[in-house]
């Protein structure tokens, strides 16, 4: 569970939610609000004066129209994928990666390359299975390593497909912000014309403020941290998946399996290298 993501937006919202309701009533132009209502006051009535139904429509219905409009169904249908994937912090494990290679390198060093046809068809990983049965069929070595490249850049591309979702209705929701405040001045400048006898100026001035304000949550609150999610999802599976390259690599060329750990675990951070060294003295 990416439990990072959620503490962040909880907090969020519970700090944005606190500031809305609450008064702070010190220094001079507070002592008499203090003096009733004491230092800290708060008012869960206020929550009221941050909704509004006008502002809701303009700024989420409008973000959420433009997006189905700027991206195919195909990749519209995947937004629950999206979340799965960004919720998932402990999908790629790239220690369990080096543990498979060097097992692998075992076999093959004992049994040789085709004795690994096995241990593909146990593999639920797709690109990991491709990558064995490449140097089971005794492939050239630049061209298994071509395939595999080009499989992780096409991979990464699609994936930064799915972020730019995100950063589309980023950029477009503060700015049907400014749509919702040009509307609601113009409401409350017409509202003032004395022909039409007055209005009601607070209702239209708050649309003009709300809607900005809308449109600036779900920009840096809600869709913002999702795509920066989604990159860190792809870069870790792509740590990963160059991992395997590399493993796969070096198991066609005979490298001994002491010597594959040693140069996989420099992929990963020193906390992760120490670790796996002290599993592989345990075994």
């Amino acid at each position: 569970m990416n439990i990072t993501y959620i503490i962040g937006l909880v907090l969020a919202l519970v700090v944005f939610f606190l500031g809305c309701i609450t008064n702070v009533n010190i220094g001079p132009n507070g002592a008499a609000a203090a003096a009733v209502e004491g230092p800290i006051a708060v008012h869960i009535e206020n929550l009221w004066n941050f909704f509004d139904a006008a502002s809701i429509f303009i700024v989420i219905g409008c973000t959420l129209a433009i997006v189905v409009a700027s991206f195919p169904p195909k990749t519209l249908a995947s937004i629950p994928k999206h979340f799965g994937v960004m919720l998932n912090a402990n999908k790629f494990n790239p220690m369990n990666i080096i543990d498979e290679l060097v097992d692998l390198a075992q076999t093959a060093r004992k049994n040789g390359l085709l004795a690994l046809e096995s241990k593909a068809n146990e593999q639920k990983d797709p690109f990991f299975k491709q990558a064995i049965m490449l140097i089971v069929d005794a492939n050239d070595p630049d061209k298994v390593r071509a395939i595999l490249e080009n499989d992780i850049e096409c991979m990464s591309s699609r994936h930064e497909d799915s972020a730019a979702l995100y950063d589309k209705a980023s950029s477009v929701a503060p700015a049907f912000g400014m749509v919702g405040t040009l509307v609601g001045l113009i409401n409350m400048l017409r509202s003032m014309d004395v022909s039409s006898g007055g209005g009601d100026l607070g209702s239209s001035m708050a649309t003009a403020l709300v809607t900005t304000l809308y449109g600036c949550i779900l920009a840096h609150m809600i869709f913002g941290p999702i795509a920066n999610n989604l990159r860190i999802r792809d870069g870790e599976e792509v740590l990963c998946k160059e991992i395997i390259v590399e493993g796969i690599m070096s198991i066609q060329s005979g490298e001994n399996p002491k010597a594959l750990r040693e140069k996989l675990l420099t992929y990963i951070p020193q906390g992760m290298r120490e670790e796996g060294s002290k599993a592989a003295g345990g075994e």
